[in-house]
């Protein structure tokens, strides 16, 4: 995938080392130049950039103006100052205005690559994201009028604008993944990133480079500096699905970012403050899990401020049509095909049906239904089709 990268620079010569060094250093920087900030404004413009190195100090507009009318037009855009030294104190105070990062000239070779990848990082996580929340009114709404989701409902209304720390709990299928992004979508943090792990599908020697970044050299096939989790989710949500299955270790470093609100890469000393609200999420009974030596005390206790537990759905039937009649419309939305009904005698056969899969198992048979059955379905395509 192609990083489109502009230099604002209105020395020539370091706008020439800066393209030949981020050019030989991944084939994949479509590098850039602009002599100054009006010539910069005007490509940024006309043109889609996945990261801005800019001056300070220009003649016509500074580096500063630049920033400043990029983020009222183009706010996703991460800039990355450079800063002469008489500009550092300039460079820092850019950070509160929105730049990623600054870099000092003469620009320091490792110094200058680390911040490009890592920017470049960040900013592919924030599109991902972006375009994951286009999805979410759709793919995430809470469909129901059980006491059990009026309950869930209720206290997510009053949970989400706190930073309380959340541990959904639920048999496989039941929607804890729904849950957290309403929470997340009805937060204070709504606008920053929601960044989900599914602590079950990382391999345990992987987990904490996943959750924390590492550095170059940490392991084998580190061959850069990596963001981890953590970082991506600065400023939002970090969804840990699955935490029960999350190694020792890992839980001792998670341990260690909900206390302090720090962390540390993979091969680096160095802390690396977050402002992160965790949801978590589980299947396993985490006390029996306690018991069993294989989950942190502790750290339940750090993440189970507030606790939601999901129904499954055969504590919760009553639900069963709302659900068949969103599920129908929306699959045949995403099919482009003409939705079918369903008679009273095929809603109550599934109304009866033993949901072990609970929602996830529903979406499949509704799916199944709506392809392989009559156009309205009735109780002889649910006898026919449903059955396990």
């Amino acid at each position: 995938m192609i990083s489109k990268i502009l230099v604002i620079e209105d020395e020539a010569a370091i706008r020439r080392v800066l393209k030949k060094i981020l050019s030989e250093e991944n084939e994949n920087y479509a590098v850039e130049e602009a002599e100054d900030g009006l010539v910069g404004i005007e490509k940024i413009k006309n043109e889609d950039y996945d990261l801005v190195l800019c001056d300070i100090k220009m003649p016509k507009m500074d580096g500063v103006e630049v920033l400043e009318a990029t983020k009222k037009i183009k706010p996703e855009i991460p800039f990355v100052m450079i800063s002469g030294h008489g500009d550092l104190e300039t460079a820092v105070n850019t950070m509160k205005s929105g730049a990623f990062d600054y870099i000092s000239k003469p620009p320091d070779l490792n110094r200058l690559l680390n911040t490009v990848r890592i920017a470049l990082d960040r900013r592919e996580l924030v599109t991902e994201n972006t375009r994951l929340k286009k999805k979410v009114g759709k793919n995430y709404q809470m469909i129901g009028e059980s006491p059990q989701i009026n309950t869930i409902k209720e206290m997510i209304e009053k949970v989400a604008p706190t930073d309380a720390r959340v541990l959904i709990t639920g048999s496989n299928g039941t929607g804890k993944e729904l849950v957290a992004h309403w929470l997340h979508q009805k937060s204070d943090r709504s606008k920053g990133p929601m960044v989900e792990v599914n602590c079950a599908a990382i391999p345990s020697e992987l987990i904490e480079s996943e959750l924390f970044g590492h550095v170059k050299g940490a392991f084998t096939s580190a061959n850069k500096d990596r963001a981890g989790k953590f970082e991506a989710a600065n400023g939002g949500t970090i969804f840990l699905d699955e935490i029960g299955d999350m190694s020792l270790t890992a839980q001792a470093k998670v341990l260690r970012a909900l206390q302090e609100n720090k962390i540390q890469r993979v091969g680096s000393d160095k802390d690396i403050k977050v402002n992160v609200r965790v949801v978590a999420a589980t299947n396993k009974d985490l006390k029996k899990e306690i018991a069993d030596k294989k989950f942190r005390e502790d750290l339940y206790h750090r993440l189970a401020v507030i606790l939601i537990k999901v129904p499954a759905l055969n504590d919760r039937r009553e639900d069963i049509p709302l659900l068949v009649d969103y599920f129908t419309k929306k699959i045949a939305e995403e099919q482009g095909t003409h939705q079918k009904e369903f008679s009273d005698e095929a809603i109550k056969l599934l109304k009866d049906y033993d949901w072990t899969g609970n929602i996830r198992e529903l979406r499949n048979v509704i799916e199944r239904l709506i392809i392989l059955g009559s156009d309205k379905i009735d109780k002889k395509d649910v006898e026919l089709f449903a059955s396990k």
